[in-house]
């Protein structure tokens, strides 16, 4: 029932309708996803690493948490190749954020690796390109013009890097023609129907912001290890965006992250360490 219970909030069930369709308190929902939230945090932090990204792609969710007058961004990123999830960010729309998005994706890849990255105008995405990936990348930017809630006009422009790396980027790539932000979009629609907080026109938002970063490490982790991702079908076979990456062999479920050996190893130490430190306390007293 825990593992059901994680299933159903990865699609958008939220946690008031999950009680009343298993027949437990809402409370009991809210702490088994908690701990499924943590665990998926570490899992995420252990297994999604070395990554070869070379088409990269990131944007920003605009909600609230707690009220109205409180929004909130959610940065995501995309690696266009394996559809990948690689990182996100809970918080306001500043440099900071925008660095520690692209930095956590760094810290994934491999070193040396140069990726084409192309994100929306946002004005700080330019400056934190080049201080996270170096001058050796090359950074696109998609601006829309809207009117009357419409897009009228979108301009493609390469800030960083020379056209002729572009062309070759472009060429090798072999989901993209041209500077676009196709996928990133659709990774936020798919992550606004996997989370009930994110829903549009829906009474259900998050009232902590703490609680919004759980449930987007459990929708992460339910996504890249144990969702097919229909653009990934080769024949029979339907990968995972991890298989895709190469940092899975099949997919994953819940129960397989759950009983990890890297959480049942993170878990052991832990205990040493509390029981340690319980043992000190002792001594000193």
């Amino acid at each position: 029932m825990f593992d059901e219970v994680a299933a159903l909030s990865v699609e958008g069930v939220s946690k008031s309708a999950i009680a009343r369709v298993k027949g437990i308190a809402w409370n009991t929902v809210d702490r088994w996803l908690e701990k499924a939230a943590a665990c998926c945090r570490r899992f995420n932090s252990t297994n999604i690493q070395g990554l070869e990204t070379q088409e990269l792609q990131a944007d920003e969710i605009r909600t609230i948490a707690g009220g109205k007058k409180d929004p909130v961004w959610v940065f995501t990123s995309i690696d266009v190749y394996s559809r990948l999830w690689p990182s996100t960010v809970v918080g306001r729309r500043s440099y900071r954020n925008t660095r520690a998005l692209l930095r956590e994706v760094r810290n994934r890849s491999r070193i040396g690796n140069s990726p084409l990255i192309v994100t929306d105008g946002f004005e700080f995405y330019n400056r934190v390109v080049g201080e996270v990936f170096g001058r050796t990348c090359l950074h696109g930017q998609i601006v829309k013009t809207r009117r009357n809630d419409r897009v009228i006009k979108v301009d493609r422009e390469l800030v960083r890097g020379v056209p002729w790396r572009l062309e070759n980027a472009l060429a090798d790539s072999e989901d993209s023609s041209t500077l676009n932000t196709s996928f990133i979009e659709r990774l936020n629609l798919t992550i606004r129907q996997g989370s009930a907080y994110l829903c549009r026109r829906s009474l259900y938002h998050s009232r902590w912001k703490p609680r919004l970063e759980d449930h987007l490490e459990l929708l992460r982790c339910h996504y890249n290890f144990a969702r097919p991702h229909r653009a990934l079908k080769f024949g029979k076979e339907t990968r995972t965006p991890a298989m895709q990456a190469g940092l899975a062999k099949r997919r994953l479920t819940f129960r397989d992250v759950f009983c990890s050996r890297s959480l049942s190893a993170c878990c052991t130490m832990l205990a040493v360490v509390s029981s340690l430190r319980r043992a000190g306390l002792r001594l000193a007293a």
